[in-house]
């Protein structure tokens, strides 16, 4: 077993079922964190398809570059699957399909599966239901807060990562025009100004969600991961927000035990298929 396994567990969640919705949540709640995420992911290259929403941004995130198919439609699955494959190569993009409890048709992961399209990127969609434990964050000794724009946020956490300029050229692309507000925050040394974690949110109505939540290697392990988050929650929760949501791959184990302690739980999963 995993450690992502084993932390899921000891919460109560069967990861073996990452398709399926957490009945310990409120399914509206989940369909809401569902919408929300596409709204925040939302990138101007995207076209709609039959009931598949196409996203071909050449940037790093999957989700601003994959079908997500949100409608069954009335066209076949292979004709989709042939005009969507030319939209990815006009792009000079592989082509990649987004699976979750929310896919129509639902046994499209198995079509997928038939035709040679592997699985990658076991994710889980985490809620926190309420926000009114957070408390005030404080950074250890040597740290401040600095408040970052969309192209500063998406320089920042891109140079972290070791993302390529043109990805970080379209994620700055993607938050300038999002339909959804971002905010932007990073911890920074006193001594040099140097930024060592980065992290943003994204509110819809008072629901929020943590995006692009990074902590360089040599300052892990300090608790900042943790203030950073809080401090973006917080904030949000002055906003008007109640409950929250955030994205993780499932083999995360350090990043999913901070969320754990913040009072986040699996609410589904989703991976994606790509030939």
């Amino acid at each position: 077993m995993s450690d992502a396994d084993v932390l899921a567990a000891s919460h109560g969640v069967d990861l073996a079922g990452n398709r399926g919705l957490n009945p310990d949540f409120d399914r509206k709640l989940l369909i809401r964190a569902e919408d929300a995420g596409l709204n925040a992911s939302a990138p101007p290259q995207q076209l709609w398809l039959d009931g598949w929403l196409v996203r071909f941004s050449p940037g790093k995130a999957k989700r601003a570059r994959c079908i997500n198919a949100v409608a069954s439609g009335k066209l076949t699955v292979g004709y989709k699957l042939a005009r969507a494959e030319d939209v990815f190569a006009n792009a000079q993009l592989p082509m990649v399909v987004r699976i979750t409890p929310f896919t129509r048709p639902a046994g499209l992961d198995g079509e997928l599966a038939a035709r040679g399209f592997g699985a990658i990127d076991d994710t889980r969609v985490m809620i926190a239901p309420a926000l009114t434990h957070l408390r005030a964050p404080a950074l250890p000794p040597g740290f401040e807060w600095a408040a970052l724009g969309h192209t500063a946020m998406a320089q920042a956490v891109g140079a972290m990562r070791g993302s390529a300029l043109a990805q970080r050229a379209a994620h700055a692309e993607r938050l300038a025009g999002s339909p959804v507000p971002f905010s932007a925050l990073a911890i920074k040394r006193e001594e040099d100004g140097a930024l060592v974690a980065c992290g943003q949110s994204a509110s819809e109505g008072d629901l929020v969600g943590l995006y692009d939540v990074f902590v360089i290697d040599a300052m892990r392990g300090r608790g900042l991961a943790a203030a950073l988050c809080t401090k973006l929650l917080s904030n949000a929760r002055e906003g008007g927000a109640k409950s929250a949501y955030l994205q993780v791959e499932a083999d995360n184990a350090a990043a999913r035990a901070v969320y754990f302690k913040l009072g986040f739980a699996d609410g589904y999963g989703y991976h994606y298929r790509i030939r």
